[in-house]
Formats: structure tokens, sequence, C-alpha cells
């Protein structure tokens, strides 16, 4: 038995092949849409899937507008900064966050699920999201998933 054949292949940037992904928002949950979009960024669907490495793929989400929240969480759900001076803290509810910019509320809720640090920056930056359904990145020609089919 040749031991040399059993060696771990490790992704690095030079190795990794990324593609241009486009999901459609229409109809979605926002939790489980934004856990889907989080793994593809992250590039955890690929063989060759490496724990340090940006071996994701780009994401671009359509019609932000049209996603769903369960239960009472238009209401209940707080998002909170801060100004950065003494009492600056602020906050605002699901609903007050999306009539303000639909697609502010599907990147926070990506961006929650990504690593935090300089990796979940850069993989951040992967990600393209549009409240309406026309988008920018016709040149890439995205490939579209199906989140309902997808595990």
């Amino acid at each position: 038995m040749d031991t040399l054949s059993y060696k771990t292949v490790s992704a690095n940037k030079a190795t990794v092949t990324k593609e241009w992904l486009h999901v459609d928002a229409d109809g979605q949950t926002l939790g489980r849409m934004a856990s889907v979009v989080a793994k593809l960024l992250r590039g955890k669907h690929k063989p060759n899937f490496t724990p340090h490495v940006d071996c994701g793929d780009n994401v671009v989400i359509t019609n932000a507008s049209k996603i769903k929240l369960t239960g009472n969480k238009w209401e209940a759900k707080e998002y909170i900064r801060h100004t950065g001076y003494p009492g600056g803290q602020r906050s605002m509810t699901a609903r007050e966050l999306y009539k303000k910019d639909p697609a502010r509320l599907v990147e926070k809720s990506v961006k929650g699920m990504l690593p935090k640090n300089k990796l979940g920056a850069d993989l951040f930056r992967n990600l393209k999201v549009y409240a309406g359904a026309e988008h920018d990145q016709a040149a890439q020609k995205p490939r579209t998933i199906n989140l309902n089919e997808i595990k």
C-alpha cells in the first residue's frame, strides 16, 4: 500500500474555481434563505472545501423586497447599532429596516451567518443584493439556483 497516494488536497486561491449564482428571494423565508446563501458563499457545497480559504461562489440575490418573515418577527426582531457616543445605542425593528432598504435586511441576515473575521469580510464582498428583479451582474451570466430544491 502506497501511503503517499492518500494526501489531503487543500484548496488555495490559485486552484479554487468560483462561479456566479443567482438566487430569487421571491416568497422565501429570510433565515432559511440566508443560511443556504451563507453556505454557497462559504463554499461548503464543494468537494474541495477548505475552511481557511475563500472557495465559495459569488451570489446575486434579487427580489429582496419580496421576502417573508414568520411569526411576529416584523415587530419583535430588532437591529441594534451604536453611534459611538455615550448613550448612542439605536435600534430599528425589521419592518422599519425593510421600509428603509429591503436589501439591507437580507445583507444583515447573511452577514450574521458568516465567520466573524477577515475571511468573513472577504466572503461578504462576494454577495450582491437587489430589492427588485433587475441586477447589474448580467455580464457574468449567473446560474440560477432554486432554493426549494437544495437541502
